[in-house]
């Protein structure tokens, strides 16, 4: 009913339910484990469409004493017979929609139910009644609203559906261990659902069959493997296992692309290209397809036509600008100091800072910056810094791939950080240590950078260019 500001009546919104016989086909398996199963989706999706469904298959089909409590008149009509769609399954009227905590609780007490089906679950009283019902043994199935599982954690009246969150304060060698900070949120208590469907269509759901475990690596920021189910037009169901990246907080996505591995260094030769055209990369073929035979013509003639040299730009953290500045210019090497993290390819650090883990250096990892830590900010430490772009830049000129080339190339890059998820994967399952193959530096700093996200350590070993990492389980 629509109102003015009188309260008198100027509109009406007419809702008509449809029975869809098979519509829960998708998670009929999960619906008849005994398992309490919420439901997410937006608006119009099919979510009432399902529990309608659900209530028949678990009252006819399983032969189970089913209560529903309709809320709105939504699932079995308004009459004071049910609809047929939902069989044998009793129905429980709601008089006023702010009471339906005290029917949920009425209809345990009276009724003995083993399943309880509830439409749009959206107070506090009502999370709080269900929490209730499932201590005492009996399996929920209920639609709430928000589209996925991390819109429930992060709404505070709902948010107690999935565990619930609370502020932990840690200690300083667990804060360490964790490489986070000392406050942390983690979850307060067992899930009431032991599954979350996430609608995406009305033939597509994405399933999270253990909700704790998924709300605890959400928190903490490690990916979390889902199942993505969709329904074939032959009636049989379609099973992928998807995996979401982790996040630096819960709330804020930090995804870890794969693809955006490539980044391009700053050429001062760029603005002022000659004949000779694009010479992004050493050795990369330009525009005319003979970057190589200039960069061969380079070793053989040096006197003709000096390489001009390519400049890596770095942003300090923690080290005074001036400092660097000065060093650069007393070695005169390739290095451009930025006022800016995101316009940085390398992030240099000294250990102290690094350590306390600050948003700035765990937002450079995520984005996949090379992270460079010192042990200290002094003259020396920073010359030996420097000293490694003179040799890297030698060795690209003198019939070598340099560390950057190999990662233009791309390939090799996705291939290594493959690796090291299945590593991963492998020391999560139970094996203490995975040695994986050598890699440059850039992509051995990537390979560091994801194992700390899934809160495994590891060290890298061996020397260059046989240097490789090791992935293994932290120490207690």
């Amino acid at each position: 009913m629509l109102r003015n500001r009188a309260g008198e009546p100027v509109g009406l919104t007419c809702r008509v339910g449809r029975a869809v016989y098979g519509s829960v086909r998708l998670i009929e398996d999960l619906i008849r484990t005994g398992k309490s199963v919420l439901i997410l989706g937006r608006p119009g999706v099919g979510k009432t469409t399902i529990l309608r469904e659900t209530a028949r298959v678990l009252a006819d089909e399983a032969g189970k004493r089913v209560v529903v409590v309709d809320t709105s008149n939504e699932i079995a009509g308004d009459g004071d017979v049910p609809h047929p769609a939902i069989g044998r399954a009793r129905r429980m009227q709601v008089a006023n929609t702010s009471l339906q905590h005290n029917v949920m609780i009425e209809g345990v007490e009276n009724h003995m139910p083993e399943v309880i089906v509830i439409d749009e679950m959206s107070t506090e009283l009502e999370a709080l009644a269900a929490r209730t019902i499932a201590e005492r043994g009996v399996q929920l199935v209920a639609t709430a609203h928000g589209n996925t599982l991390s819109n429930v954690v992060s709404n505070p009246t709902l948010s107690d559906l999935v565990g619930g969150t609370q502020t932990v304060t840690l200690g300083d060698i667990e804060a360490r261990r964790r490489r986070t900070q000392k406050t942390v949120l983690e979850r307060k208590h067992d899930p009431t659902f032991d599954i979350v469907v996430e609608i995406r269509e009305r033939n597509v759901v994405t399933v999270h069959p253990e909700v704790g475990t998924a709300v605890d690596r959400m928190l903490r920021g490690i990916s979390i493997p889902q199942e993505a189910r969709r329904l074939l037009p032959d009636g049989s169901v379609e099973t992928q296992i998807e995996e979401i990246p982790g996040t630096e907080s819960e709330f804020i996505p930090a995804p870890f692309e794969i693809d955006d591995l490539s980044r391009k260094r700053y050429d001062p030769g760029d603005s002022r290209r000659g004949s000779r055209g694009s010479r992004n990369w050493p050795g990369r073929p330009d525009q005319s397809g003979n970057g190589r035979a200039w960069q061969e013509s380079d070793e053989h003639d040096e006197e003709t036509e000096a390489p001009k040299p390519v400049v890596t730009r770095v942003f300090p953290f923690g080290i005074p600008k001036s400092a660097i500045n000065e060093v650069i210019a007393e070695t005169n090497s390739p290095v451009l100091v930025v006022d800016f993290a995101d316009a940085a390819e390398i992030f240099v650090t000294t250990k102290s800072h690094y350590s306390r883990r600050p948003t700035a250096v765990r937002r450079a990892e995520r984005d996949g910056v090379m992270v460079h830590v010192l042990r200290r900010g002094t003259r020396e430490q920073i010359k030996q810094f420097l000293k490694r772009f003179k040799q890297t830049r030698t060795r690209a000129h003198n019939g070598f791939n340099s560390d950057y080339e190999d990662l233009e190339q791309g390939g090799r890059a996705k291939e290594a950080l493959k690796e090291t998820e299945m590593a991963i994967g492998r020391v999560v399952s139970g094996e203490q240590r995975v040695e994986l193959m050598a890699q440059p530096p850039y992509v051995r700093r990537l390979q560091h950078g994801l194992a700390a996200r899934n809160n495994l350590g590891s060290a890298s070993m061996g020397r260059e260019p046989s240097r490789r990492v090791v992935i293994r389980r932290r120490r207690r």
